[in-house]
């Protein structure tokens, strides 16, 4: 199941009353990294010299993990496998290892909807181009044909991309698993009030001195910017999907940047944003992606099967929830 889904270097942080420390102020952290901003707000009650330590321990974590999984960057393991694609095996380490099983696990459960060689159809689909264009169903099939988890071959210590253009990209999970490194990363410091935000993927630990939870604002999609409401969290992750921001329109047709690996084309089920609370950074943000791209309402049954996971999926027509999505809206 996806509560299983967690990396070896994680454990569950310890329960913490709220409303505990509240004599220590909230600290923060914010850094460039991973394509967007990384920002944790923390109370260190052990005061410079632990608020130090964690500080500089999350930063070279989350450098060294761009430094080794981006795809652009040149150097990284990552990109070098992309290169060798139909050439040659790529030594790896266990660490790696472990990220390709996850990968694995993450396609199976995910019905192929997470599939990281996906990378081949977003480079056709180039929402970055100065004029957008829709690709050839010719194009579409013949990049799908570079397309499919289960063509990567693995053996011990090494992986093999099998044909020239195939590529891996973590873009689907990596930026959640960062976070959910940093937050294990800070209460491996003795931090037990803690909100890893990178890119509003987030993970919180505990609750904010003397308050009984955090606060999270809700982005309205059709008013990017701004809030459409609050949810209130402790010790939760929560992530967010959606296509009103990368997108481009085509005769009167929106074509937003989330690709269904399965078809070639970009989601169009009428879903705007998919949001996931569940128990890591991790499992809601794969949940959230996946119920996009199902739509309604299969995205909200297959939220459903998680235990203890809500959600809530917005369509240009409806807005549907889970059945315990409201326990975490705020007033």
């Amino acid at each position: 199941t996806f509560m299983a889904l967690v990396s070896q270097s994680q454990r569950t942080p310890p329960p913490v009353t709220t409303g505990a420390n509240a004599d220590v102020p909230l600290r923060r952290l914010a850094f460039p990294a991973l394509g967007t901003l990384c920002e944790v707000q923390y109370a260190a009650p052990g005061g410079d010299a632990q608020a130090t330590g964690f500080e500089r321990a999350a930063q070279a974590w989350v450098t060294r993990f761009e430094a080794k999984y981006s795809r652009f960057r040149p150097d990284s393991l990552l990109s070098w496998i992309n290169a060798a694609a139909g050439r040659e095996w790529v030594a790896i380490d266990e660490e790696m290892e472990g990220l390709l099983k996850l990968c694995d696990t993450l396609h199976f459960m995910t019905q192929g909807v997470l599939d990281p060689t996906t990378l081949p159809l977003i480079a056709l689909w180039n929402y970055k181009a100065d004029t957008p264009r829709i690709p050839s169903a010719a194009e579409i099939a013949a990049t799908r044909a570079l397309v499919g988890w289960k063509k990567v071959q693995r053996a011990p210590g090494k992986v093999f991309l099998p044909q020239p253009g195939m590529a891996l990209d973590f873009g689907g999970f990596g930026k959640e698993y960062a976070v959910d490194v940093t937050a294990q990363i800070a209460v491996d410091h003795g931090i037990t009030s803690a909100l890893v935000d990178f890119g509003h993927d987030l993970r919180a630990v505990g609750a904010p001195p003397g308050r009984p939870a955090w606060h999270i604002g809700l982005e309205d999609p059709l008013k990017p910017g701004s809030s459409s409401g609050s949810m209130a969290i402790v010790g939760k992750g929560v992530a967010s999907s959606g296509d009103y921001i990368r997108r481009f329109v085509i005769e009167g047709k929106r074509y937003g940047h989330i690709i269904d690996p399965r078809t070639g084309w970009p989601v169009s089920n009428g879903c705007i944003q998919s949001t996931v609370v569940t128990s890591s950074c991790l499992q809601a943000g794969v949940l959230s992606t996946t119920a996009f791209v199902l739509g309604v309402p299969k995205g909200i049954d297959f939220i459903q099967i998680c235990p203890g996971a809500e959600g809530l999926l917005i369509t240009d027509r409806v807005r549907a929830q889970t059945r315990g999505f409201f326990n975490y809206v705020a007033s």
